[in-house]
């Protein structure tokens, strides 16, 4: 698989009250709980399943990233190509459909503003994917792309929500 286009890219970011590991752990331990499904944006046509993270390991393995299916199958949707605790993820992004010329990646940056943490997510090269791919669904690439920034910012949201629930909680 060929690395993303620099050109195109979906940014979004939000603040959560916590640090930036606590905000780390969220979002790669609890990934399937926050993760917004969407009709739009399935990884496989058995999608959707339960999307969790397998970080690397001591032996050299990078890690995945994955959605466990109602069947029992797991899909890799991409490899970890960096995992820095409490500051920065990047993980290829993949559908069951792309072909060996499609190829966008995720980097989740963690970053301290006080006592929040701001969680910045880039999905960058959907212009790798042509137009009338099923993955785009016949859309051009702003308008994809803004669906898809759709779908980031409810999952972030999530993570806000789940993370102030828990704080709230905390004596």
């Amino acid at each position: 698989m060929t690395s993303p286009k620099p050109g195109s890219r979906v940014v979004v970011s939000i603040r959560v009250p916590c640090s930036p590991i606590q905000a780390f752990e969220v979002f790669t331990e609890e990934i399937g709980d926050w993760w917004a499904d969407s009709e739009l944006f399935r990884f496989t046509p058995r999608s959707p399943g339960v999307m969790a993270f397998q970080p690397p390991d001591d032996h050299g393995r990078n890690g995945r990233l994955i959605e466990r299916l109602p069947n029992g199958k797991e899909f890799e949707i991409g490899d970890i190509r960096h995992w820095q605790p409490g500051e920065r993820l990047v993980v290829g992004w993949r559908h069951a459909n792309f072909g060996p010329d499609h190829a966008t990646e995720v980097e989740i940056r963690f970053e301290p503003v006080g006592a929040e943490t701001r969680v910045t997510v880039e999905h960058r090269g959907w212009d790798s994917v042509p137009q009338d791919h099923l993955a785009r669904h016949g859309f051009p690439l702003s308008l994809h792309q803004q669906r898809q920034g759709e779908q980031w910012k409810a999952g972030l949201e999530r993570i806000r929500v789940k993370i102030a629930a828990n704080r709230s909680r905390t004596p």
